[in-house]
């Protein structure tokens, strides 16, 4: 009887044993876990999908604090207007970084185009511009945090022009979505440079340029319902 539980046991080990090594090979090998899918193309989309969760909660937040403020919630259009030749436009600075942002969109699109195509020179260029694209909004971006801050007097925890929570949503908002923006053009300016360097050359594989290319669309997009969201509404 022992004899019989120990030769089964032994059996069992046999067939398990095997099961378990090509397991651990498969995860320590260069394998595709999601068939015909990149590997790192679907670990970026699952961390955009983590992001997307993230800055929905931020905005939902900001549309039930702004809908049960007891203080009148500022008029932004008024608040981020621009004195240009003595005339006060507004939205003016925000309505150009929208478009600055939009137009990176265009180019980093072209880009990705191009790393298909293993033209690394024009590549690297367009994203060398998309970069420049990204930092000129962060750097308007800037601008409009120390006008509001300095000229207007915002607070994250105070607003001399109505409801308080007005600094707190702004700041926190923007402020996420800008740190988003810094990061894309540091990772644009490291892609574009080992692009000119002919390091996806050598790899044979330009799968990089298209997995920034879905980040920074991603960045621009949630731009566009902050604008609507916030600036708009």
């Amino acid at each position: 009887m022992a004899q019989g539980i120990a030769a089964q046991t032994h059996s069992d080990r046999e067939v398990i044993a095997p099961s378990l090594r090509e397991i651990a090979a498969d995860w320590s090998a260069d394998q595709e876990v999601f068939r015909h899918t990149h590997w790192g193309k679907a670990m970026m989309w699952i961390f955009l999908l983590s992001d997307t969760f993230i800055f929905s909660c931020f905005l939902t937040g900001y549309m039930t604090m702004r809908s049960s403020a007891v203080l009148p919630w500022p008029n932004t259009a008024e608040v981020f207007a621009l004195v240009i030749g003595g005339q006060k436009i507004p939205l003016i600075l925000i309505a150009i970084m929208t478009f600055v942002l939009i137009s990176s969109s265009g180019t980093m699109a072209m880009a990705v185009n191009f790393g298909y195509r293993r033209d690394k020179r024009k590549t690297a260029a367009l994203m060398i511009l998309t970069a420049l694209f990204g930092a000129t909004f962060v750097g308007m971006q800037a601008f409009e945090w120390t006008k509001l801050i300095f000229e207007e007097g915002v607070r994250p925890w105070a607003n001399p022009m109505g409801a308080p929570q007005f600094g707190a949503s702004f700041f926190m908002i923007t402020g996420f979505h800008g740190l988003h923006v810094s990061c894309g053009v540091i990772l644009l300016l490291i892609i574009a440079s080992k692009v000119a360097r002919g390091h996806y050359d050598t790899a044979g594989d330009y799968s990089a340029v298209e997995i920034a290319g879905l980040y920074w669309h991603f960045v621009d997009l949630v731009w566009v319902f902050i604008f609507a969201f916030f600036y708009l509404w």
